[in-house]
């Protein structure tokens, strides 16, 4: 990962991350970096997880492990593959790096889709001049040696750390520094004359204001129009995509493509912005960024980009944050949930009557409706358990408190910790429904039912007009439209196809799943793509609309 030290210049100023609408329905062009200092499972086992369990389309590795590389044969996953640091002086001979390539290449190119060989990680934040002097020339060195065995499609690239001179306020005067200038001109033409990208590490979390955390994890925050371009900027990611473009402009070099060899957030570390629900609110949006082409000065660019890290490593130095950037735990089960899991389903062994989080039988009564009132306040749709709700049941607060809980529980992707509340909860594959309040099953266990996995989501294509009508006919049908009011989760002012999808899917819900019931005259569709945002989740199948606390 990405030293720490960043530099930036000019202050921060407030700007919005209004939330982009969930990604269509196709594979992700996401990467993920799978780094290995930690006690991980064998590297067959964790490629045949990528493969069978995840979406990832791309992955990065920080070496050429043969170990690695043979357990990817025939993957059909896109791999990047790196030479070390240290070995970047001797890769200046061309036998050296030809040599390199028949070794850690050549013997695996017919199985293994190669995508780039990246030189080196942030040479120039390690400041040995031996290192930084030698760049250029190996990874000329090595685009020969790739050529000379006809494997010209293997793109040469180095990822470097986001070191240039950030104007918040203006990406557009973001510019590499003038002691920077020459090396980075001599990278850049090497990208020209390669064709690769340039790659760097796009960290917003070393960047960010702290009195505005919010702008760097694409949260809720004011807008900045950049006064040059007159360009909006809407999160903090697009403004370093921009600032690296100006940059890189700046030198002649503008066409050049970009790639984010890096980008997370961490779960812990030593401050209070770290946090499994940041972390999943700035992956979960940098997923759908990654389907989104171009920014608002590369408005037809796309950009590949890789997150970190698949898996926390708990075998890294330093402090607390560089052990905590994966979106998996060693084991695979997931840290949080960013929609890459194949099905939405856990890539752990299924439990085969499914699970459910239950109040226990000798909870009481005051830490029930403790339960109750505290997952109501975290903007669970408790509308089921209130009075005149299919699972108000005056008599018996087991079961409201258990239908609660267990929404609470789902939205929290079936963690066991999430069903703990305070020792009254438990984990169950005993189906606690009654007859007259079903229970969702959780997402977690296997015999999910049949229809748990579709969604009515408002197409792609669809007007204004056509959607705003869509949302006043539901509404007027007697849908609860709160969530997509004024004050709602699910309201985004900017987003009417975020607020239609809601109440079209709330209205599909209400009709038994009917396909006809999400036509919508033409502007509706059914999907398996879960068109969650971060702040609004759309519940497929039987389950309840809610939003993740």
């Amino acid at each position: 990962m990405a030293k720490t030290t960043r530099f930036f210049t000019l202050p921060f100023l407030l700007i919005v991350a209004g939330v982009i609408f969930q990604l269509s329905a196709v594979t992700s062009a996401i990467g993920i970096n799978y780094g290995t200092l930690g006690n991980l499972q064998p590297p067959q086992q964790v490629v045949d997880f990528i493969k069978k369990n995840t979406t990832f389309a791309s992955v990065k590795i920080y070496d050429a492990n043969p170990d690695i590389l043979r357990s990817f044969a025939g993957s059909e996953i896109n791999v990047t593959i790196m030479v070390p640091n240290g070995n970047i002086p001797a890769m200046v001979n061309v036998a050296n790096a030809r040599q390199w390539v028949a070794a850690n290449v050549l013997p695996f190119h017919q199985q293994i889709k190669f995508k780039y060989l990246c030189v080196g990680n942030e040479i120039l934040s390690s400041n040995d001049n031996n290192l930084i002097s030698n760049l250029v020339p190996a990874m000329q060195s090595l685009n020969e040696a790739l050529k000379a065995s006809n494997l010209t499609y293997i793109k040469v690239t180095t990822p470097h750390a986001f070191t240039i001179s950030f104007n918040h306020n203006t990406p557009s005067e973001s510019r590499f520094t003038d002691d920077q200038k020459d090396f980075f001109t001599k990278i850049l033409e090497f990208h020209r004359q390669a064709k690769s990208p340039f790659m760097i590490n796009a960290y917003t979390f070393f960047t960010m204001d702290p009195n505005n955390v919010s702008y760097a994890i694409f949260g809720p925050s004011n807008s900045v129009t950049d006064t040059n371009t007159r360009q909006t900027y809407n999160n903090m990611f697009d403004a370093v995509m921009d600032a690296t473009y100006s940059a890189m402009n700046a030198l002649g070099y503008g066409d050049l493509d970009i790639a984010v060899g890096e980008t997370g957030w961490p779960t812990a570390c030593d401050a209070p912005w770290c946090s499994p629900q940041n972390a999943e609110n700035y992956n979960l949006n940098i997923i759908k960024r990654a389907e989104v082409i171009g920014t608002p000065l590369m408005p037809n660019r796309h950009i590949d980009i890789f997150i970190f890290a698949l898996f926390n490593e708990d075998g890294k130095p330093g402090p607390t944050r560089e052990r905590n950037w994966g979106i998996f735990k060693p084991d695979f089960s997931p840290m949080y949930d960013v929609g890459v899991l194949k099905g939405g389903i856990s890539p752990l062994p299924p439990i085969n009557n499914g699970k459910w989080c239950v109040a226990k039988q000798e909870a009481t009564y005051m830490q029930l409706q403790a339960n109750i009132d505290w997952v109501c306040s975290h903007g669970i749709d408790c509308t089921p358990i209130s009075l005149g709700g299919i699972c108000f049941d005056n008599n018996n607060m087991t079961t409201r408190s258990s239908f609660i809980m267990n929404a609470y529980y789902q939205s929290k992707g079936c963690s066991d910790d999430a069903c703990n509340f305070s020792g009254s909860g438990m984990v169950t594959t005993t189906n606690p429904s009654t007859s007259t309040c079903p229970i969702p099953i959780g997402e977690g266990g296997g015999g999910t039912e049949s229809k748990s996995g579709n969604w009515c989501m408002a197409k792609q294509e669809a007007t204004e007009t056509q959607l705003q009508a869509n949302i006043d006919w539901v509404c007027s049908q007697g849908i609860d439209c709160k969530p997509i009011s004024p004050g709602g989760l699910c309201f985004d002012n900017n987003n009417i196809k975020t607020r239609s999808t809601f109440i079209m899917n709330a209205y599909y819900q209400s009709k038994g799943y009917s396909r006809e019931a999400c036509d919508f005259k033409g502007s509706g569709i059914v999907t398996n793509t879960n068109p969650s945002t971060s702040t609004c989740v759309v519940r497929g199948g039987g389950a309840p609309a809610s939003v993740t606390p």
